[in-house]
């Protein structure tokens, strides 16, 4: 196991890069499912690395993404994102709304 911090380990960064793409495409469903339209300034805010920070370190967020697709596939990754982020999510699209920042 490599003693590296997982922003420097190149396995690591590796899946994270994979799990950046899975969580892009589910954001954009996601926003999609409510907004019916694109929201740029929503999804940045949900896929940031301040974002990702509120479960742990952002690259080891995506990498778990990854290593969740590359075992279970996209359901397994759609999963763990329902599990772990989507309630961060919600939270933080309920403070937006509150302060007029998005519909």
């Amino acid at each position: 196991m490599s003693k590296l911090p997982p922003d420097q380990d190149p396995r690591v960064r590796a899946e994270a890069w994979v799990g950046d793409a899975i969580l892009a495409l589910y954001v954009r469903e996601w926003i999609l499912s409510f907004r019916k339209e694109i929201d740029g300034k929503l999804f940045i805010e949900m896929t940031s690395n301040d974002f990702l920070r509120l479960t742990g370190n952002a690259t080891g967020v995506e990498a778990q993404i990854g290593r969740v697709f590359k075992s279970d596939g996209l359901e397994g990754a759609y999963a763990w994102i329902e599990h772990h982020l989507r309630p961060r999510m919600e939270e933080r699209l309920h403070v937006l709304r509150r302060r007029g920042e998005t519909c």
